[in-house]
């Protein structure tokens, strides 16, 4: 009982020596960052203060609660969305094997193994060897039986561990933690994208629908100019070259209108598929052709480089850098020896009802320091494989900030341009509009003849047709910064000082990767 209790008190005590030196080495991993390097504090003309903010609901801007209602359809039913989420799930499933990969494994085991043989067999052959045949034993009066049996029952517990001392299994659980937020950055990109085509979509019916209104009202007027036309032929005061000429223009008009049809019902098509349903087209046919207002918040002049950092596929390079940097960091690990620990604890007896005595208690631990001699290569050439997909990654990163800075340089001169376009058009519509106004009122009272009011009333068709094209064009160049920045944007007077400190990195890609903290990956 004392030897027992002694050797129990001495494994335990280094499996406890073993616990410490295992949670000990979990904090030995090396990380020695690098310098940082960061870009201009603005993309743009000026530099305007900006504060990003969560994408959220951006198409709200629109003011239009009928893009509402489709826009929340589509996040409810898409499919390509549907898949994004999956491979998000994915990632985090990816994201806890690693993490379940550096804890210790434990399994629990419950047996009972029999024997039963011969006594000239097995451990009574043993015995003969050994000189102690059934004389030896007849000597002091004993007797061997037969046979030999013996019934074993043992209950207990193994556990397995490697120590991460060169932080291998905690680089490969950063590195699918970063995997896991770039995969969660591709699902905003993919909504991103999904909702910008929505929306698209949406002002492309809006159009349509206006162009064929339009479209209608000017057929009704050519009408009623052809009549008056041919009228005044008949009576001998009219060219019959303006009769030609107006009826070419009613054909002309009225045969653009099963181009537009066409147009809307493919359009309308892909927004069914967009809202993940081929069959409701209620949401659909609630359109109006009324473009929703152009601009609802201040755009700004300049764009912070920080602001960049918002766009999603910045997010997703950045992350995937980490990753592959992360990587490199297991492979070189893979280098150094490993030293890995097991053990076993439990009962055993050859009565189950003995398992609760204190003495039937068993126990091992053991240690294995294991140091890669030859292995053809394989090591190095992973340490290689990673490297250049870091390489990869570096340049996947770099390209992904500077397209986004080009998007948003394109996209506010783009939006400015469409609005002085669609301010001037407008002024000009509204002088049409004055124009046929008052045409209009000198046919009523007398004044002024059908043909000049027909003339101004056709005038203020086409110039309201073009002014429409000047809105889409407009309300278009806005959902491309919407795209551009990666949602919305909100401006305050308090941002207006852009520091360092809100700065993105566009160049040095691996430096920057090297040198950013791994907390962006810590968390689970």
């Amino acid at each position: 009982m004392a030897t027992a209790g002694r050797s129990g008190a001495s494994l335990a005590a280094a499996m406890a020596a073993a616990i410490g030196l295992l949670m000990a080495a979990c904090s030995l991993v090396p990380f020695v960052p690098g310098g940082s390097t960061t870009a201009p504090d603005d993309v743009g003309v000026d530099a305007v203060g900006m504060d990003p903010r969560e994408p959220g609901a951006w198409w709200e801007t629109f003011d239009d609660p009928t893009l509402n209602r489709i826009v929340e359809s589509v996040i409810e039913s898409n499919f390509d969305l549907a898949s994004a989420v999956a491979r998000v799930e994915q990632a985090r499933a990816r994201a806890r094997i690693a993490v379940a990969a550096r804890l210790p494994t434990v399994q629990a085991s419950l047996t009972a193994s029999g024997y039963d043989a011969p006594t000239n067999a097995g451990l009574g052959a043993q015995l003969e060897d050994l000189g102690l045949g059934p004389d030896t034993f007849a000597a002091f009066d004993l007797a061997l039986p037969d046979r030999l049996d013996q019934t074993t029952y043992s209950a207990g517990a193994d556990f397995a561990y490697e120590v991460d001392f060169w932080g291998r299994a905690r680089s490969a659980v950063l590195s699918a933690r970063a995997e896991r937020r770039a995969s969660e950055a591709d699902y905003r990109a993919a909504r991103i994208g999904v909702l910008a085509e929505t929306v698209a979509t949406y002002l492309e019916i809006v159009d349509l629908r206006r162009q064929r209104h339009l479209g209608e009202q000017t057929i009704a007027i050519l009408r009623d100019w052809a009549s008056l036309a041919t009228e005044r032929y008949d009576r001998g005061v009219g060219d019959i070259r303006d009769v030609y000429a107006i009826g070419r223009d009613r054909r002309d008009a009225e045969a653009a209108l099963p181009g537009i049809d066409g147009r809307l019902t493919d359009a309308q098509g892909r927004l069914k598929v967009l809202m993940g349903s081929a069959e409701d087209a209620g949401l659909i046919n609630a359109i109006q052709d009324l473009m929703p207002p152009a601009v609802a918040a201040p755009v700004p002049a300049g764009v912070p480089a920080h602001l960049l950092a918002q766009r999603p596929d910045v997010a997703a390079a950045r992350q995937r850098l980490l990753a592959a940097r992360l990587a490199v960091d297991a492979r070189r690990a893979e280098l150094l020896p490993s030293l890995s620990l097991s053990g076993s604890i439990g009962l055993q007896s050859a009565n189950a009802g003995d398992w609760f005595d204190p003495d039937q208690w068993f126990g091992n631990l053991s240690s294995n320091l294991l140091a890669p001699v030859f292995q053809g290569g394989r090591l190095r050439g992973n340490v290689a494989l990673a490297e250049a997909r870091l390489d990869e990654a570096t340049a996947a990163y770099g390209h992904a900030v500077v397209t986004a800075a080009a998007e948003v340089e394109t996209a506010l001169a783009a939006l400015e341009s469409s609005r002085q376009r669609a301010a001037l058009l407008g002024s000009f519509a509204e002088e049409a509009y004055a124009e046929a106004q008052l045409q209009e009122r000198r046919y009523e009272a007398g004044v002024g003849d059908y043909a000049t009011f027909l003339a101004a009333s056709r005038m203020d068709l086409g110039a309201r047709a073009v002014h429409a094209g000047g809105q889409r064009d407009l309300a278009y160049a806005r959902l491309a910064l919407h795209r551009a920045l990666g949602g919305a944007w909100a401006m305050t007077a308090e941002s207006a000082d852009v520091g360092p400190s809100s700065t993105t990195p566009t160049t040095g890609a691996r430096d920057v990767a090297r040198a950013a903290p791994l907390s962006d990956v810590e968390e689970h």
